[in-house]
């Protein structure tokens, strides 16, 4: 038995009981009789649990017992939303990857809550910021984040997960704080935060809208890096995780002392009532601790050598254990081959799909983590392990399908059941309302679901994440009215960010009165919201692209904490017209299963006689030739999707029926005339989607009708 002696500055002498416990579950668990602790930390020689009082006085207690590399001890009478942390002793031999220092609080891996924010001062340093091989014995506590003790009974209310299709799928990419941050009809004292996103405003705007699943930029809880709280700025976007199991404490309307947990789980339910399912936006591949010269914030003053991959030999020994290996341009790569790190991903997906009721996840530089001996490997420990795991292999799975390294590009690459971003889907489709696309068969493969990358495999059309914009780089406004990149707020001589936009100003850079530039920009816009919500594949929106969001030419905002990200919905300067347009789009989706099949499209009749479930038609109205296909001055793609029947069955195998459609997309800047198709099955048609203001939606047309598309527009018209 132990006992729980005071902090060095208390001048109080009390002991406490100290039992055991046990080696599971890592992380505090808290029951009315004790408080469990247990840290995973092999190599440290010593290893202390940090309680602070109401006065932040800490407490601390040695935990005595190790086993499986696991310290753990029960602490009795431990109350809920108590702050703690962990010290850990050992060897500090940065030569051989060992930075123990017991003078550095240390966040919980496992930890369910979060309080407080980090500091800038050198005693987050585990070294002497003048000499990086000498420890420093700073310590660390005023200056860092401290973990909270949790214990929370939300009540679900026996609500089921939705698990809607990927078919029927459609994202909307948010940000927790921009999204809510300037809405003048959500409470000022929940703008920005979890239950913000949670009230009719923005639960209604989205259903209206079309959307059916949300995608939330990072909330694990994160930090800031040191270098960008240097120039003033803080890190906005998340993708800086600190802790896999927090939801991050600066979103909470409600308090840091666990209560973001239950407000966090309200936001799910408000969200999963509204019929709306929540994918996170997981960042496991690296952590806020950076390369070797990083604050020791967790991880790295627990198990340096465990938790972080080092550069290697051929045979996959490492080479200099003092050396970061790093393929996500943070500084360090999370190594999950090892048995730990692989088990805290995992831990952390369960819990919340488990505990918090997520319906799904996108893995920020999935192709870090799927690395054996840092070879990219489709067969590899973490992908194996989520293929064959009971609860993770039915929630959705969305790979970012790269990491910062030359050999991780992998699009296309990924096993069943994982979709993917599809950054050749948002590359065409600019190119080509840009007019820079040499041809249209890219294009046309691109609408039909990129079979290129995803039929080889098994997979169907619905494993391409369609994306036009994201949350990095140009919105759709910006898409459209900047050539270059203006990112000078964000204190890197605007140096940062990508210099190949893909973008087309139409004539003017940045924002101007000219009525006519405007008009075409706003046509683009709607172009290219058809080509999204339309094209085979799940559709995803950038938050605030739909009523035209600027960040004023910045690409790179993740340092932007202010209304250069956040969402404007005032009235006054939004685009909507786009609105309408995108809202008139997903409906015409979700109405019309021959617009979102899951079977692949293959140019042949579904049935005997009957159309072909696909035609890919030439100006003239004819079905485009083998020389059509390598002419690179079409630049105008004629679309006929055959609805009577569909190639996808019903869910009893019964033959389904829907409209008919054809498409006709001109990216040329002149007007273009083009004729509806000649046949048997479509004689005549109604324009339910146009961006030409010649030809509006309710036009009827004819089967071998004329019609002249104005320059840079497109129309869709539906069996009548």
């Amino acid at each position: 038995m132990g006992t729980v002696t005071p902090g060095m500055w208390d001048h109080e002498h009390e002991t406490t009981d100290v039992w055991p416990g046990r080696n599971w579950p890592l992380g505090s668990s808290w029951t009315p009789e004790a408080t469990n602790f247990a840290v995973y930390a092999p190599r440290a020689t010593r290893v202390w649990v940090c309680l602070f009082d109401d006065d932040g006085i800490e407490h601390r207690v040695e935990l005595l017992e190790q086993s499986l590399g696991v310290w753990h001890s029960a602490i009795p009478a431990v109350p809920v939303g108590t702050a703690y942390g962990y010290r850990a002793d050992g060897p500090w031999r940065p030569s051989e990857g060992l930075r123990f220092n017991a003078a550095k609080l240390l966040l919980d891996p496992y930890g369910q809550a979060v309080c407080g924010q980090l500091a800038s001062h050198p005693a987050v340093f585990g070294y002497l910021t003048d000499a990086p091989t000498q420890r420093s014995e700073l310590d660390s506590a005023p200056y860092v984040p401290r973990s909270v003790v949790v214990h929370d009974s939300f009540d679900w209310g026996g609500e089921v997960p939705l698990r809607r299709r990927w078919r029927d799928t459609v994202i909307y990419e948010l940000h927790v704080k921009g999204m809510t941050a300037l809405h003048d009809r959500v409470p000022e004292e929940l703008r920005g935060t979890y239950a913000g996103l949670a009230t009719p405003a923005v639960t209604d705007y989205l259903r209206d809208l079309g959307i059916t699943a949300v995608e939330l930029l990072p909330v694990h809880q994160f930090v800031s890096e040191p270098a960008l709280a240097a120039r003033g700025l803080v890190n906005y976007w998340g993708y800086n995780s600190i802790n896999f199991f927090s939801p991050h404490n600066a979103y909470s309307a409600s308090g840091d002392r666990g209560q973001q947990v239950t407000e966090f789980k309200q936001m799910v339910k408000a969200f999963h009532d509204a019929g709306l399912e929540v994918i996170l936006d997981v960042v496991y591949n690296h952590t806020a601790e950076a390369g070797p010269l990083g604050p020791t914030l967790s991880f790295r003053g627990l198990d340096d050598l465990g938790y972080y991959q080092r550069v290697v030999d051929a045979d996959g020994r490492p080479q200099r254990p003092d050396t970061y290996w790093d393929v996500t341009g943070c500084g360090n790569t999370v190594d999950a081959t090892h048995t730990q790190s692989l088990r805290m991903i995992l831990d952390s997906l369960r819990y919340w799909v488990d505990e918090m009721h997520v319906d799904g996840f996108r893995f920020d530089l999935m192709s870090a983590l799927t690395r054996t001996h840092q070879t990219v490997d489709m067969g590899s420990h973490l992908l194996t392990a989520i293929g064959q795991d009971p609860v993770l292999r039915h929630v959705k799975l969305i790979a970012e399908p790269w990491d910062a390294s030359m050999d991780g590009y992998r699009v296309g690459e990924f096993p069943p059941p994982w979709v993917e971003w599809n950054d050749q889907f948002r590359d065409t489709m600019r190119d080509f309302w840009r007019g820079e696309s040499r041809g249209i068969r890219t294009v046309a493969t691109r609408l039909a679901g990129s079979s290129d990358l995803y039929a080889d495999d098994g997979r169907s059309p619905y494993a391409s994440v369609n994306f036009v914009t994201a949350h990095d780089g140009f919105t759709l406004r910006d898409l459209v009215s900047y050539e270059r990149k203006h990112n000078e707020a964000n204190g890197e001589h605007n140096a940062d960010g990508t210099d190949h936009n893909r973008s087309w100003n139409c004539g003017v850079e940045g924002e101007t009165d000219d009525r006519d530039v405007v008009a075409l920009r706003r046509r683009q816009a709607r172009n290219l919201m058809t080509t999204l919500c339309l094209s085979a594949g799940v559709p995803m929106l950038t938050a605030g692209d739909e009523r035209g969001r600027t960040q004023r030419g910045n690409n790179n905002p993740y340092g932007q904490d202010n209304e250069t990200s956040w969402i404007d919905w005032r009235p006054d300067d939004a685009w909507l017209d786009v609105y309408e347009h995108t809202k008139t789009a997903l409906r015409l989706r979700r109405e019309h299963p021959a617009l979102r099949q899951r079977h692949w499209f293959e140019g042949r009749p579904a049935i005997r006689g009957g159309a072909k479930d696909l035609a890919w038609l030439h100006p003239q109205g004819r079905e485009m030739s083998t020389e059509d296909w390598y002419d690179e001055s079409i630049r105008v793609v004629g679309m006929f999707v055959s609805g009577n029947p569909l190639r996808s069955p019903g869910p009893h195998g019964e033959q389904l029926h829907d409209k008919s459609f054809v498409v006709w997309l001109n990216s040329q800047p002149e007007p273009v005339d083009v004729t509806f198709p000649e046949n048997q099955w479509v004689q005549e048609g109604e324009i339910v989607l146009s961006t030409d203001t010649a030809n509006p939606p309710g036009t009827l047309v004819t089967a071998g009708q004329t019609v002249r598309l104005q320059g840079c527009s497109g129309v869709v018209a539906r069996q009548t």
